[in-house]
Order: C-alpha cells, then sequence, then structure tokens
C-alpha cells in the first residue's frame, strides 16, 4: 500500500457515526518533547521505525529474517529475529509478539523483538490477518477469533524454526495484542510465560467506551454494527470505524491520553503505511459479546503484566491482574511515570520494561 492510499483511506472511512470513534485504541495524550520523526521506513530496508533498528544482517549481532507463511488460507508476513551468533544447531527459547491494535510488525513490536532477541531469544513478529502487509479480505477486520488464532499461528512457526527449543516458549502481547495473547495463552500450552505490556482489552472498550465512557449507546451502536453487516452482505461498501485525519488542534481537544499520544505515534513519529487505525464496523459484533477475562483463571503459568503508572489504559490491567487467579505466579509491574504510548518508545520507559521482561523471561525460559 503506497502513502497516497493510506492517506486517502484515512480520510474516507469515518462518515458511518463518530459515536464509535471514541472507542479506538488509537492514541494517547500529545507527546512532550516527542521527535519530529523518529524513523522514517523510506530509510529502513526492512520499513522498521523504531529508534536502533537493525538496517543490515551482520555476522555475530542480531539479525532479522522477513518470512511468509500460510495460516487458514491467508499469506502472513512476519519477521523473526535471531540472536548474535546465533545457529541452528544450538537450542534457543523464543519468544511470540503480538501487536497493538492497528499496528504492525515494524513499530513497537518489533522494537521489542528485538531487545528480546538482543537477550538471546528467537523472536517472531507477524502482521495480523486481515491487516499490514498479511492477506485477507476485506481489509481491517480487527475480530477476537481472527487476532487470537494469529498468536497460535506464530508459535505454529517459531516452534518450527531452527535451533528454537519448544519446551522454552514464551508470548509478549502489547495493547490490544495483550489482550488477545491473554486469550491465546488460556488454551495454548506451548505458551510457558505470558507477559503483557500496556494491555488493552478491545473487547470491553468497544463495548463500553473507554473508560467505561460509552455505556449508555451500547445498544446503538450494536444497532450501527449490525447495519454495516447487512450492507456488506449484501454487496454494498464495508464501513469502518475508528481511524480519522485529525488537525492537531482535533487531536489535543480528544478526552484521553490514549487517543492524543496514539495519533503522534502512529501518524507522526512512527507512522508506517501498513498501520491504519481503522477496522470494519460489522468487527463489533464480534468485539462487543469478548472480552479478554473471559475464563482467564484458565491461564496457569507464570504471568508478568507491565503497564506505566501514569497509563488512562491503566485501570484495564489491573482488572485483568486481578482476575488471573488460575497462575501461582503473577506480578503487576508499574514502570513509573509512563503512560501508554510512552512505553512503546521513550528509551527510560523501554529500558524499564525490558529490565523486567528479561529477569521474568530469564526465570521462567531459562531451561526446559
Amino acid at each position: 500500500m503506497t502513502d497516497d492510499v493510506i492517506t486517502k483511506n484515512r480520510r474516507e472511512f469515518l462518515g458511518a457515526s463518530a459515536l464509535v470513534v471514541s472507542a479506538t485504541a488509537i492514541g494517547l495524550s500529545a507527546m512532550t518533547n516527542a521527535p519530529a520523526s523518529a524513523a522514517d521506513h523510506k530509510q529502513n530496508p526492512f520499513t522498521l521505525v523504531y529508534d536502533g533498528a537493525i538496517t543490515k544482517n551482520e555476522p555475530g549481532k542480531v539479525n532479522i529474517h522477513p518470512v511468509t507463511y500460510k495460516l487458514n488460507g491467508l499469506d502472513i508476513v512476519a519477521n523473526v529475529y535471531t540472536p548474535a551468533n546465533y545457529t541452528p544447531q544450538q537450542k534457543y527459547p523464543a519468544i511470540v509478539v503480538a501487536h497493538p491494535n492497528g499496528g504492525v510488525k515494524e513499530q513497537v513490536a518489533g522494537l521489542y523483538a528485538q531487545h528480546l532477541a538482543e537477550q538471546g531469544y528467537i523472536t517472531i513478529a507477524a502482521d495480523a490477518a486481515y491487516q499490514g502487509g498479511s492477506g485477507g479480505q476485506p481489509r481491517s477486520m480487527d475480530k477476537p477469533q481472527f487476532r487470537t488464532e494469529d498468536i497460535h499461528g506464530m508459535a505454529d512457526f517459531i516452534t518450527r524454526y531452527a535451533g528454537v527449543d519448544t519446551a522454552r516458549l514464551g508470548l509478549l502481547g502489547i495493547c490490544g495484542g495483550g489482550g488477545y495473547a491473554l486469550a491465546a495463552a488460556k488454551v495454548d500450552k506451548r505458551f510457558k510465560s505470558i507477559a503483557t505490556l500496556s494491555m488493552f482489552n478491545s473487547g470491553r472498550v468497544r463495548r463500553n467506551g473507554y473508560v467505561d465512557s460509552q455505556l449508555a449507546t451500547i445498544q446503538q451502536r450494536l444497532q450501527q454494527a449490525s447495519a454495516a453487516r447487512a450492507q456488506e452482505v449484501a454487496g454494498g461498501a464495508v464501513l469502518y470505524a475508528g481511524d480519522a485525519n485529525l488537525t492537531d488542534a482535533q487531536i489535543a481537544a480528544l478526552p484521553f491520553d490514549l487517543y492524543r499520544q496514539g495519533y503522534e505515534y502512529y501518524w507522526k513519529t512512527h507512522a508506517h503505511p501498513g498501520s491504519t487505525f481503522k477496522y470494519t464496523m460489522s468487527s463489533l459484533l464480534d468485539l462487543m459479546r469478548w472480552d479478554a477475562t473471559d475464563q482467564i483463571d484458565l491461564i496457569d503459568t507464570p504471568l508478568l503484566m507491565i503497564a506505566g503508572s501514569k497509563a488512562d489504559s491503566l485501570y484495564i490491567t489491573e482488572d485483568a491482574f486481578a482476575k488471573a487467579t488460575g497462575t501461582k505466579t503473577k506480578e503487576l509491574f508499574k514502570i513509573d511515570g509512563a503512560t501508554h504510548i510512552e512505553t512503546y518508545w521513550v528509551p527510560k520507559y523501554v529500558d524499564a520494561a525490558m529490565g523486567k521482561l528479561k529477569t521474568f523471561f530469564g526465570q521462567h525460559l531459562a531451561s526446559a
């Protein structure tokens, strides 16, 4: 997809309903001291947009390997990161990294996948089906069953990758990917330890609104989603929600940190042509009846949940953590002073998260 097409898409899909927009996971408060452009996808041969990204594969260093595989008939694109001095004859622990809603593997998921590879793990970050560079029509469906299956699919692929010790597989989910990681880990016992960063419960937020701010309009929004599905199956235009071409003033006026900073991150400092915030409005039929915490007590493996102490999404992590009663080993770690999106890119907050992840995965994936 070209930059022009992405810009056009951002401008054209909103018309159906402004009610749904405030329930999206697009952003956070206007970033103070944010760089004008942290990374340009056009300047990186792998189109990575995070600071410190790999620009070429070199012997003796962490390397990146773009791969494609099939999942339920769709082509999935992913990046595999291998540790320094990787050799397929050795056995390495591996970690699956699930990206945020609207994100792609070249953004924060890639950043953490690369950092974890620096710690000696083989890691994989893939674009969700129907999103980014992966296949599937219509574009930008965001249904929990597909996002959860994406995680199972990454596990399928990476456990067959040369050098991976299948008995030492971990999972890291970021933002919306964190909610879907919890869903996958409830039943997929290949994952020996699970971590989330700035977890976002897409079902709760799409149903209730962010910070439960749209409880009064649930039925109205379900009517809109139902009408959108009826229009799709009748051959009409696919309606979208969750994206908008806002001015700086409009961004600054958004009510939550998550929205304001998200626009800055995804549209300015870490923009990528494969990353949009729109999702099919009919996806709400699946999202609004789903919740990341349903049957969360099925998780019986070590669980680490990380969130910023100043994140207005912190309530989502705290709620899930309290309900995760099936594991005897769990920890909630708050990064002092961080908001939700700042855990994606601000060096001191990324370092804090990585320090905790290093200890957690080191302890629980250290040996078979």
